[in-house]
């Protein structure tokens, strides 16, 4: 039997969410051998404090040309990071069972974020993030924060900031349990589309790969993502933007709660509808035109203007 390469970034996360994986195809075929490949992308190299609208895929775009190019055979991402369409001759194989997909607070305290002094400093590198949070908490400060999970938290603790804003997922995957935290709820910041998920990537014609992950695929997940990712192509924002969707089923029925906001929280457009499951992802779409006749498109537009910058 030929072995395989996994392809993967080199966060302390990536690699968790790749061993993962490793781990439940190994299960099912431990004579499976699977062989570990890092690969850094745009991303992990570049020093820019926050990427803009149209940087989309930095954290993905050198493994996927590593995956056309038969360096390796399959590659693990956070489905956040995945851009709303695929590279010609790739395909989304298997979505993995969602973790919880909220946002969390982290600070020495575990306050909350209604418990947060007036002027506190929170860091964050998502405007998504900064939009709703900002909306909530005008009369706090918001300012980029980047590095992996770890680095985030070491600048809590080192007193950088009064708390930072990550994904529960990432934190609790990784089983940090220095800092307290308390969950955001998504009435207040409805969390990335995709985030929690897992998504498996291979060559569309690798039927024995593809074969291998459908057992890795949860319905449910790949449902819930399917509407959210079509919001957002819809919108034409990337992963970055601010905007998402975050989806939820209920039984044969789908909800899905959707913001696009400006970059400080000044004015934030937020919409739902409900429907069956079977069309999740034109559900999204539908949301997001319904919502871009509403007015965001003119608010991502000022988002995308460069001299919207740092206002």
């Amino acid at each position: 039997m030929r072995g395989f390469v996994l392809g993967t970034r080199g966060s302390a996360l990536a690699l968790w969410q790749a061993r993962h994986v490793a781990r439940k195809l190994v299960a099912d075929d431990p004579e499976l051998v699977l062989r570990e490949q890092v690969i850094s992308t745009e991303g992990d190299v570049s020093t820019r404090v926050a990427f803009g609208l149209g940087d989309r895929g930095v954290f993905v775009r050198r493994i996927e040309q590593a995956l056309l190019a038969g360096k390796i055979d399959l590659a693990v991402h956070s489905l956040k990071d995945l851009p709303t369409e695929q590279p010609e001759g790739l395909t989304i194989a298997a979505v993995l069972e969602r973790h919880d997909a909220r946002d969390i607070l982290l600070t020495p305290e575990g306050s909350s974020l209604a418990d947060l002094p007036p002027g506190c400093l929170l860091g964050t590198g998502s405007p998504r993030r900064r939009s709703q949070l900002l909306r909530a908490r005008p009369d706090l400060k918001v300012e980029p924060v980047r590095g992996n999970v770890d680095t985030r938290v070491a600048k809590l603790r080192e007193g950088q900031f009064g708390g930072i804003v990550l994904a529960m997922a990432g934190v609790e995957r990784l089983g940090i349990d220095s800092v307290p935290y308390q969950p955001i709820d998504p009435s207040i910041c409805l969390p990335a589309v995709g985030q929690g998920a897992m998504a498996v990537e291979v060559r569309a014609d690798d039927a024995g790969l593809l074969r291998r992950l459908r057992a890795l695929d949860h319905a449910p997940t790949r449902t819930a993502v399917a509407a959210e990712r079509g919001f957002l192509s819809r919108l034409g924002g990337g992963c970055l933007a601010p905007a998402t969707a975050h989806a939820t089923l209920r039984g044969d029925r789908i909800v899905v709660d959707a913001m696009v906001g400006d970059g400080d929280g000044r004015e934030v457009m937020r919409d739902r509808d409900e429907g069956s499951a079977d069309g999740a992802r034109e559900m999204g779409e539908s949301l997001a035109a319904r919502m871009l006749a509403a007015g965001a498109a003119r608010i991502l537009g000022a988002s995308r203007d460069p001299a919207a910058e740092g206002r």
